[in-house]
């Protein structure tokens, strides 16, 4: 099955230690921030277009240009959480998305559609560049409390992602420029994640010393932890999981990226409007990541993913061919709902074993990522001729193919623990080994 259930709580997991406690509540309150701040960029997409005159095709190369920004980095990102450790990662990744989202209100602002390209970029890349240690993260939190915690994260993503489109619906409601809003979420996220990422990365535990473990932890992060992470693109598994992971991407890229606008151009509704849609879609997507936990123990992983694809294949045919609003909010529920769970599955299937995490997460978050790359222009340039909501009809072929190969991923066996552990606070590599040999 895909998603890892976590580990049976034992005498010392029943009561996670303070820092694991902490480090749980640290990073739901990042995975909601990221969710925030990404959905008050999209709600906006209909002022952005308009204040720089784009057309539909025009906007799609834009966001084109993120994408790719986005892939080339998350090929690399595996290598450089394994070399760097997940805590400068993701302090990294916060300074490069300040700068980029204030260059998404700077754009439209002084009509330069360069300078919104440029924060395009430096967002998607600074998003990829953060994923995958918070990913990791995420697994190595779920072991040391000896229960499944994964989805919450994504669904504390989903609920930001909420809270995202409220403020970007006040915003347009209200006629915030731009710049002022991007400019104020800019200054207060980059506090919050300096504050917060050092106390959400999990320190390693004290342990007696011994030869073994006091070796030099370099070599392990620099050589053979970097060529590992490069290795799991030969892995078939994971590039089937990854491909699952797509579709799911896809079906859910192209809400973010056009769901508002469907809404404006095919309902003539006004930007506020849009922005409570694409609010409904992820609220859906919010209620099966909380509940998801429960559904996934009671029916099996497998079974929840095909599930999943096909509901979202239906939730979408419906929001495009509804001839009017109501019922395509009744199929934006659907199709949220179905879009929960499945990148939360795939996440968690790759970070099974903590060794390899890192590398895994990448190669597919790369898939994703290439479903970026194709959907904003493919949509755009079908959108002129067609219309916005009905273009998105085009993936529909892709989530199916996803949800049909569901069923073909399966476990590996568990290989053995490491004999090993190098002993270095920051390196999510070295810290997976300390929880595999805590558990035994």
């Amino acid at each position: 099955m895909l998603y890892h259930r976590a580990p049976r709580p034992t005498r010392a997991l029943m009561a996670p230690e303070p820092e694991v406690r902490r480090a749980y509540r640290l990073l739901l309150g990042l995975y909601g921030l990221l969710g925030m701040t990404v959905s008050t960029w999209l709600a906006r997409l209909p002022t952005v277009r308009a204040d720089l005159d784009l057309t539909t095709g025009g906007l799609g190369t834009v966001l084109l240009l993120g994408a790719v920004g986005s892939l080339l980095t998350v090929v690399m990102a595996g290598a450089v959480v394994t070399r760097w450790g997940s805590r400068r990662t993701m302090l990294t990744a916060a300074v490069i998305f300040s700068c980029g989202n204030v260059l998404l209100g700077l754009g439209p602002t002084i009509g330069q559609v360069a300078v919104l390209a440029g924060g395009v970029i430096l967002m998607s890349i600074s998003f990829a560049l953060g994923n995958v240690p918070m990913n990791v993260e995420t697994v190595a939190i779920e072991r040391r409390m000896g229960r499944t915690v994964v989805p919450h994260f994504h669904a504390a993503f989903s609920l930001g992602s909420v809270l995202g489109s409220g403020i970007g619906a006040l915003c347009s409601w209200g006629g915030v420029p731009l710049v002022v809003q991007f400019t104020v979420v800019s200054l207060v996220t980059l506090v919050w994640r300096f504050l917060a990422v050092p106390g959400a990365v999990l320190p390693l535990p004290v342990r007696p010393a011994t030869p073994s473990v006091d070796r030099p932890a370099a070599p392990v992060r620099r050589g053979p932890g970097a060529r590992a992470a490069l290795r799991a693109w030969r892995e078939p598994r994971t590039l089937l999981i990854g491909v699952v992971v797509m579709a799911a991407a896809l079906s859910e890229g192209s809400a973010n990226n056009w769901l508002a606008i469907s809404v404006v151009d095919g309902f003539a509704q006004r930007e506020a409007v849009a922005a409570v849609v694409f609010g409904v879609f992820v609220a859906s997507m919010t209620v099966s990541r909380l509940v998801g936990s429960t559904v996934i123990d009671r029916f099996g992983r497998v079974a929840v993913l095909y599930t999943s694809g096909v509901a979202s294949v239906i939730g979408l045919v419906v929001f495009t061919l509804s001839p009017t609003l109501p019922f395509a909010v009744g199929g934006t529920v659907l199709w949220g709902m179905g879009a929960g769970l499945v990148v939360p599955i795939g996440m968690a299937a790759v970070s099974a074993d903590p060794l390899l995490a890192a590398g895994r997460v990448s190669v597919v978050s790369a898939f994703a990522s290439v479903a970026s790359i194709t959907a904003p222009p493919v949509i755009g340039l079908i959108a002129e001729v067609i219309g916005t909501r009905h273009a998105l009809l085009t993936i529909v072929v892709v989530m199916i193919v996803g949800a049909a190969l569901s069923g073909r991923v399966r476990e590996d066996a568990p290989g053995p623990a490491p004999a090993r552990v190098p002993d270095d606070r920051d390196a999510p590599c070295a810290q997976a080994q300390i929880l595999v040999e805590a558990q035994r």
